[in-house]
């Protein structure tokens, strides 16, 4: 919350970390915004390129509509490679039945941990078949959604650990929520 002309409004906290080749996590900037709509994601991201931000390999995010919209107006040739636990999560509005939901997060990891990507691809071919007449629904989202997960594959091994997830930035965020719950205003 913050307290703008005199009234008390709900702001979002845009945030972007990165990591250094050496492993290292670094926040890159932080800003408050009214909202994370488009134009105030690529202000955000625009900002950070203006203040010497260069040399991105990757960017990982959520699928959220004005941050993916942002990014590719700023870093459009820069790949990008969608959260695992995200999507693991979206899969489940898919599942029809309680009881199915281990089943297909075990396919989705087995898609993710696999060694390769060409292993992967198979592995999401698989899923796609298994799911196309039972669940037609979650069977084309895999086909549309998962792919966006095997970026990650372009990347060496001991490096996927980092950059298959948003954990790291999650874990930032809660420890800003935590910090300013105290405050109040």
């Amino acid at each position: 919350k913050v307290r703008e002309a005199g009234q008390v409004r709900y702001a979002a906290v845009l945030l972007a970390t990165g990591i250094s080749p050496q492993g290292e996590r670094q926040v890159l900037g932080v800003s408050v915004s009214l909202s994370e709509h488009e134009a105030h994601w690529k202000a955000f991201l625009r900002s950070l390129k203006d203040r010497g931000l260069n040399g991105i390999q990757l960017v990982i995010s959520d699928d959220h509509e004005g941050l993916g919209a942002a990014r590719r107006a700023v870093f459009g040739s820069v790949p990008w490679q969608r959260c695992h636990f995200h999507l693991q999560q979206n899969a489940g509005a898919y599942v029809p039945r309680q009881r199915m939901r281990s089943e297909v997060a075990a396919d989705i990891r087995g898609i993710f941990n696999a060694p390769d990507r060409l292993t992967a691809e198979s592995h999401l071919q698989l899923a796609i078949q298994k799911y196309a007449q039972s669940i037609p629904k979650l069977s084309a989202w895999i086909e549309e959604n998962l792919v966006e997960g095997l970026t990650v594959f372009d990347f060496p091994v001991q490096h996927r650990r980092f950059i298959r997830t948003t954990n790291r930035l999650e874990r930032v965020n809660r420890e800003i929520r935590r910090r300013t719950r105290v405050v109040g205003i």
